[in-house]
């Protein structure tokens, strides 16, 4: 290995499970906390250096690591500087990725700033809520994004606009490329106080309905309809009723398919809401890979349509 870049906290051999909701997942070959850009910076050269495969990870959520865990060097992002600046009604916020999504919504929603109420009670960090586009009650963080300062393969920083990030449902170009988001510049309105609270109660709705059990959030996004002349509405003109928003939850789909409870090892697609699949405390990343199977093959025939993953698989 190379003494070139030296990196503090270098660990070898830590299990990602206790670093992920899912509760899941082997040992990183090499993992390092980095509390700053310049020890991500180190981090980052030092695998590069040593022609490792990097991870950089956030709050550990939408995650399924691999039972074999990972061969490489995972860094986790723990750099939590934020800026707040008010100014005519707006509210700027300029925060590392590391920062908690929690803090962001407690922090704009306790001063009358609207923008990411919905998002009460979501896991993860503020640079993964960016990377996967997190949403909620039909709306989404790509919404109060201004710009996002990036590094991309070559170690360059960036500023990319909202527009340069390609946000999508649940999708944004750092899903693709691979570049390194390290901080974020958030804009916020202001607004009546008791219309924000009223958005909070419902995500706190949604919370309480949220499984009893560690998982990666919703295993699939939900169906995104393809125009008026969608194949599936026009196959299933039933499920008219079930649109929102232009989408179809999955969840009702395998549900159709008389999936909730079916159980491989320690995994299991929870009855309370078929888009979950949740570890009961003894799966493996396997079990749950092929739960994914069994839900997209069953939906595959009943509907014709295939499910796309929203949780990430790593290593």
């Amino acid at each position: 290995m190379s003494t070139k870049f030296k990196i503090d906290n270098l660990q070898e051999n830590i299990l990602l499970a206790n670093h992920t909701t899912f509760r899941i997942g082997g040992p990183a070959r090499y993992f390092c906390a980095a509390q700053n850009r310049e020890e991500l910076m180190v981090a980052l050269k030092w695998g590069k250096e040593n022609n490792l495969p990097i991870f950089i990870l956030g709050g550990g959520s939408n995650l399924l690591v691999s039972d074999d865990g990972f061969n490489g060097l995972v860094i986790k992002m723990q750099s939590v500087n934020i800026k707040m600046e008010n100014d005519n009604g707006k509210c700027k916020i300029i925060c590392d990725a590391g920062v908690s999504f929690g803090k962001i919504i407690m922090e704009t929603s306790k001063h009358g700033y609207s923008g990411v109420e919905w998002g009460w009670g979501i896991p993860g960090t503020i640079g993964g809520a960016i990377c996967g586009n997190a949403g909620r009650l039909g709306e989404d963080i790509s919404q109060v994004v201004a710009s996002v300062t990036i590094l991309d393969e070559k170690l360059e920083i960036k500023t990319l606009s909202k527009e340069e990030c390609e946000f999508d449902y649940r999708s944004s170009r750092f899903k693709r490329t691979g570049e390194i988001i390290l901080s974020v510049n958030l804009i916020f309105t202001k607004k009546d106080q008791v219309a924000i609270d009223e958005v909070l109660s419902q995500a706190k709705d949604v919370i309480k309905k949220s499984p009893p059990f560690p998982s990666a959030g919703c295993a699939f996004k939900n169906y995104k309809l393809k125009g008026e002349r969608d194949e599936l509405l026009k196959n299933h003109p039933e499920l008219t009723a079930r649109v929102r928003g232009g989408k179809i939850g999955v969840g009702f789909l395998i549900d159709q398919c008389g999936l909730g409870g079916r159980q491989i090892g320690g995994a299991k697609i929870w009855e309370g809401h078929k888009n979950y699949i949740v570890n009961t405390g003894s799966a493996k990343a396997n079990d749950v890979k092929e739960l994914i199977k069994i839900c997209q093959a069953a939906v595959k025939e009943k509907y014709g349509i295939t499910l796309e993953e929203e949780i990430r698989f790593v290593g």
